[in-house]
């Protein structure tokens, strides 16, 4: 009987207005740094990601207004759920996005909060430029033109 290698592989939190907001050049996978009350809390998936954003200070990189809601379970040991949290990542790599942040005027957006096929906590980061009002528009005129000529080719 074979197992799925991805058995343990589950979205917890998703930016789905990130691809919107802004235009992503490049992602990446980052693991971060969690007390025990909140894996358990994101276990039952109560967190949401979409109001946060990700810095690096400090020679450190920091995830900044990531909620994860509180485990009652926990009691007094549960954790703060707004708290600034570190996210791992090389040395190269934080050296590549301080350069991107800070040179080019690129923003760090978490895009994906997810357990991965180990059922480790992982979050995926998108190096960012914002889009105008005019991009946007260009954005959802692309998609409707999209999904027009998707219809008119089952039609016909």
């Amino acid at each position: 009987m074979a197992q799925d290698p991805d058995k343990n592989y589950k979205i917890i939190a998703e930016n789905r207005r990130a691809r919107f907001d802004y235009f992503i050049e490049s992602d990446l996978e980052v693991g971060i740094v969690l007390t025990g009350s909140e894996v358990k809390s994101l276990r039952t998936g109560q967190s949401n990601i979409a109001e946060s954003y990700a810095s690096v200070e400090d020679g450190e990189l920091w995830l900044i207004n990531g909620y994860i809601a509180a485990y009652k379970q926990a009691g007094v040991f549960g954790h703060e759920e707004r708290r600034k949290r570190k996210l791992l990542v090389s040395r190269k790599e934080l050296a590549r996005l301080w350069q991107a942040v800070g040179r080019e005027g690129m923003t760090l957006i978490p895009l994906v909060m997810y357990f991965n096929h180990r059922g480790i906590v992982k979050l995926k980061i998108g190096v960012a430029k914002g889009k105008k009002n005019h991009d946007k528009r260009e954005t959802d005129a692309k998609r409707d033109w999209n999904r027009q000529k998707q219809r008119l080719l089952k039609q016909g």
